[in-house]
């Protein structure tokens, strides 16, 4: 009994201690800009285990360097509530579950942009119960921390749009050969569809039901509230 209390104790403190230091990146990350994710390093390593010389290809850009239509496609693709809710939308995450329930297994997640941007910037791809409740913990930190802004700047600059492709501006200039801040509705609804399976849409760019979710994206973009 004694030895379980010590083992407990001791995971007890490096749980805390791994906190903290997330904790700490996120505040330092409130007015720095992140040059790398947990998910873009597992990428990177995936990458180079094929070819060795293998890079990312990755450019941060300010927010105000990034098109509205970009901005508003990703609100009204991934999280329509974004800028009214705490971190979790609760309405999502049922309805998710419901679909998940009914069809058997996982093809909806319901997860929003914050939760999305905690999972990239610290968690591996493994879906598990203990990593969704880090992802939690690492979302409530996120909103606590910094404002609505500065969590889709970031996350705008980070998300996967490709095989080694990260952020809206290397995006940009890999499929339209333009800056993001240039980009036109269409191309900001095109780029949006793709951030659920970006990997395959980069290998299939004519992939059947792309050209119609984008489509469906922009008609929405109208309606989308940005920070």
């Amino acid at each position: 009994m004694r030895l379980a209390l010590k083992i407990f104790a001791v995971l007890l403190t490096l749980l805390v201690l791994y906190n903290v230091w997330i904790f700490g990146h996120i505040v330092y990350w409130r007015s720095h800009n992140p040059s790398v994710s947990a998910f873009m390093s597992a990428q990177l390593t995936r990458l180079q285990a094929e070819n060795p010389d293998a890079e990312l290809h990755h450019r941060w850009v300010s927010y105000e360097r990034i098109s509205p239509n970009l901005k508003r496609a990703i609100v009204a693709s991934e999280d329509a509530k974004f800028v009214d809710h705490e971190g979790f939308d609760w309405d999502g995450i049922e309805a998710a579950f419901e679909k998940n329930l009914k069809q058997g297994r996982i093809v909806a997640g319901g997860s929003t942009i914050s939760q999305q941007l905690a999972k990239n910037l610290f968690l591996s791809g493994k879906r598990t119960p203990w990593r969704k409740l880090e992802e939690g913990m690492i979302t409530v930190m996120l909103e606590a921390v910094m404002d609505k802004r500065r969590i889709f700047e970031i996350y705008l600059n980070v998300i996967e749009w490709g095989d080694g492709v990260f952020g809206a501006e290397a995006a940009s200039r890999h499929y339209f050969n333009t800056s993001a801040s240039r980009l036109s509705a269409a191309q900001g609804a095109r780029l949006a569809a793709m951030v659920p399976n970006p990997r395959y849409y980069d290998a299939h760019r004519n992939a059947r039901g792309l050209a119609r979710k984008s489509n469906i994206i922009q008609r929405r973009m109208r309606y989308a509230d940005v920070p």
